[in-house]
């Protein structure tokens, strides 16, 4: 990759506790197009010192640090900066740790090792306005919003009767009518006479309305 003189420089800093690693994205923001390394730090503690005076554009910053967390670090930094983003950089993509990340204020999440056009293309990415993440995490999250409550479900089921149980589980797995009576064994006109009777007592109107209130959408 080489420098566009035209392009605006994305001023970059790095919070990474790993000496070869710092070295290796310093490199990769100093040749990237578009971006600039105004500073490397390897805690928490001196990221907070340091990078409010900085002002970058972007932190790429590391979940696992020495002393107070990555997680730890964005929560103290947000107030002090806020018009920057925060890139989280970590070898696991734990979804409890995703989440926690996010709701301190991070706006992108990438897992390591992170090749050099990817890193250059999610700090442009998030500098623009939007959310980089890597497909892993991105599913992660959408699985945890899809995901019912047990408590949810529970409610949901009690009022139906168990074969009600099993298509609604079914319909909510994205099913169609036809092949849920396949894999029930059923003929097509049960299925819809069990469809309706579940409507009726859930009080909806629509499949996606059930499947909503399923999930815990509507309650």
């Amino acid at each position: 990759m080489s420098k566009d003189k035209s392009t605006p420089m994305i001023a970059v800093a790095v919070v990474e506790d790993d000496a070869g690693l710092r070295r290796s994205l310093r490199g990769i923001l100093e040749e990237g197009p578009g971006t600039r390394c105004i500073s490397v730090v390897g805690t928490a503690e001196e990221a907070i010192a340091v990078l409010p005076a900085l002002k970058p554009d972007v932190i790429l910053m590391d979940i696992n640090l020495p002393g107070a967390s990555g997680v730890e670090c964005v929560k103290r930094l947000v107030p002090l900066l806020p018009k920057t983003q925060f890139i989280m950089l970590t070898v696991f993509d734990d979804t409890e740790v995703v989440f926690e990340s996010l709701a301190a204020g991070a706006i992108g999440y990438l897992t390591k090792p992170v090749e050099a056009e990817r890193l250059i293309e999610a700090v442009r990415d998030v500098h623009g306005g939007g959310a980089p993440m890597t497909s892993s995490i991105a599913r992660r999250i959408v699985q945890a919003f899809r995901k019912p409550t047990v408590d949810s479900r529970s409610a949901v089921e009690e009022g139906l009767a168990a074969r009600e149980q099993e298509v609604l589980r079914l319909l909510a797995k994205g099913y169609l009518q036809k092949e849920i009576a396949d894999q029930l064994g059923i003929s097509f006109s049960t299925i819809r006479t069990l469809t309706a009777r579940i409507y009726a007592k859930l009080h909806v109107h629509s499949r996606s309305q059930a499947v909503a209130k399923y999930l815990g959408a509507n309650g």
